[in-house]
Formats: C-alpha cells, structure tokens, sequence
C-alpha cells in the first residue's frame, strides 16, 4: 500500500503543480485563477451533462494510452498513436465500400476489428523497424504517425469521398444500424465500456499471465530476457500490435459512435494527450482510467472557460503541455532518496577544532 501511495505521489505533485502555474498563465491574461480553477472543475463533473462530455472524451483516452503503455512495457516509446487512431477510423468508415455488413451489433463488431487490424498494423511497423532496422521507434511512430495523416486527407478528399459531402470532404455516413450508441440512452456511448474492459484485460494480461510477465522482463531486463531465451523481437512485436489494435478501436469507435463518417474532425489529438495519460499513469494500465477521466474532463471544460472567462478554448492543451513538461521532470526526482537527503540537511554542522596559540 505504501508503494503504491509513492507511486501515486509524484504524478498528483505534477498535476497540482501543473494547475498552479496554469493559475499563473491565465493571471497574466487578466483572469482569475481561482475562477478559472472553479469553472475547470464544474465544466468536468460539475453535474450529468458535463460528466457525459468528459466520459465521451476519456474514451479514446483511454485507448490511445494503451498505445503508449504496452509497448513501454516491452522497452519502446511509442509516440504515434495518432496515426493508428485515424487509419482505425479510416479502416472502419471504409469497410462498408467493399463488403456488406448486417445493421446489428456484428456489423459494428466487423467495424472494430477492421480499426484494429490497421491499427495494429501501423503501430507493428514502427516496431519492425526498431528491431529489423535498429531504427529509434519515438521518430519512427511518430513520423508515421504524418503519414497516416497525410494517407488519411488523401483518401477521405479523393477515393472514398462522400459527393454530398460539399464544404467538409467526408466519406459516406455509416448505416444506422452500425452505428455505436449510448449507454441507456444517455450521450456516453459504449466505446467508454470497451476502454475500461482493455484496460482491465491489459493490467492483467500483464500481471497474471506467462507472456505478459515476458514481455515486462523483456521491457526490464533485455540482457536477462536473452539469457533465458525469451524471443523479443515477436514479443516486442506483440506489444506494439496489441497497442496499436487499442488506438485503432478508438478510432474506430469515434467514427461509428460520434461522428457517423470519416472526415478531418476524426484528427482531434487523442492519440497525443494518450501520451500524456500512459506517462502519467506510469504506463499501467489499471492508472490509465482514472487519468483519462480527469484530462477528458479537462477537455470537455474548455468550451465553459471560452464563454465565462474569455480564454480560448485551446488553452487547456497549456494545460496539458504544462502537465507534460512536469511528468516528465518529477521522474528524475523518483530516483532521490528524500529520507537520506533530509538528514544530511537536518544534520548539525561539526564544530572546527579549536587553535592553539603559540608560546
């Protein structure tokens, strides 16, 4: 209990730390932190409708973190969950062009594996090129990540556009009976289900089974992994699909579930602030869901500071930026050891000896 309590510790730091120099940020601007520290909290879980807008946002948080927690279990730092996110969506709007789908729940299903699988797909690369080409994964997921954007654009503009789909190209909207809906007809739809239920099945796949424990000592130890003859390459390999397959439903889940279409709007950031999410929560899975709840809650409390207080919606992602920038200084501090640093401090100064004077 009391390693988890210092675990807990430093991330919460970060975060109070973040908040405070935020208050600092919007004082400049002639706002009132306190007022605006009110107001984040009340347009987060003020009341039902704001907690809807946050759990609508920490869904694919929740999901892209996992693209950046599990494989920094297996030792990557994968940074290009955006990507998988978009051809997630891309793969699901475009699944109905090329094959006939039933308007139930299998039909939705089929959606998500097809997010999955290019999601998978797109996250592996960038762990095939780390092992076959001993190229750095952080630059490769994320310049892959531009690429599937680009793809993305090209697309969604070209081939697969909607003709009715005037001034914003789109492709064409999902059919209605393979669309994802709310949860007892609230505006919370079931993709906030199926991130909790990968978390959960992630935080245990790794604690309480044979290959989730050699995927962490290959992500901890990879002189011992090899010594004993772990095969890290498909485990690495393994990780960055399984990861991926979790940005790609998220992408896929924002297109059945919110947008209905694959168009620009589905480029929204989550698959960046999940890298916020899987640092802050230390990469566990289990610490992802709370964390994503607060940074959606965040988020959804943006458009409420743009009206009461005149900041711009955007500047929550100073926030988010500040929180970051935290995270990652607080690790350094991890490594202190506060308790022999104090006493060395608290320690009484010993006295000079005493000079005898001459004859």
């Amino acid at each position: 209990m009391s390693n988890a309590l210092k675990e807990a510790a430093l991330p919460v730091f970060a975060i109070a730390a973040a908040l405070l120099l935020f208050g600092v940020f919007v004082w400049f601007a002639g706002a009132s932190p306190l007022e605006v520290w009110v107001i984040l909290f009340k347009g987060a879980f003020g009341d039902w409708f704001s907690w809807q807008n946050t759990l609508q946002r920490a869904a694919p948080l929740m999901l892209t973190a996992l693209c950046v927690a599990i494989p920094a279990r297996a030792g990557l730092v994968i940074i290009g969950g955006e990507g998988a996110l978009v051809l997630g969506g891309l793969a699901c709007a475009a699944v109905p062009y090329v094959l006939p789908l039933p308007g139930n729940a299998l039909g939705s299903l089929a959606l998500c594996i097809a997010g999955a699988l290019a999601g998978a797909l797109w996250i592996m690369l960038a762990g095939w090129l780390r092992q076959y080409r001993g190229i750095n994964e952080t630059i490769s997921s994320l310049l892959l990540a531009y690429v599937a954007i680009g793809l993305f654009k090209h697309l969604v503009e070209g081939v697969l556009r909607d003709p009715a789909s005037l001034n914003k190209p789109a492709t064409r909207s999902l059919a209605e009976g393979l669309g994802i809906g709310g949860i007892g007809g609230s505006d919370v739809h079931w993709g906030l289900v199926i991130g909790i239920a990968a978390c959960v099945v992630a935080g245990l796949w790794l604690r309480a089974t044979a290959s989730g424990f050699a995927v962490r000592v290959v992500g901890g130890n990879p002189r011992a992994a090899q010594l004993v003859g772990l095969p890290a390459s498909r485990l690495i390999l393994a990780a960055c699909g399984i990861g991926g397959a979790c940005a790609g439903v998220a992408g896929a889940v924002e297109v059945a579930a919110v947008h209905t279409n694959a168009n620009a709007s589905l480029i929204a950031g989550y698959g960046y602030a999940g890298i916020l999410v899987s640092f802050i929560a230390r990469h566990n899975p289990l610490a992802v869901i709370p964390v994503a709840i607060l940074f959606g809650g965040f988020g959804a409390a943006g458009s409420l500071l743009q009206r009461r207080v005149g900041l711009p919606d955007a500047s929550v992602l100073v926030l988010q930026g500040m929180a970051f920038v935290l995270i990652l200084a607080s690790e350094g501090l991890r490594m202190v050891d506060w308790k022999k640093l104090l006493k060395r401090h608290a320690a009484p100064l010993p006295e000079p000896p005493l000079r005898k004077e001459p004859a």
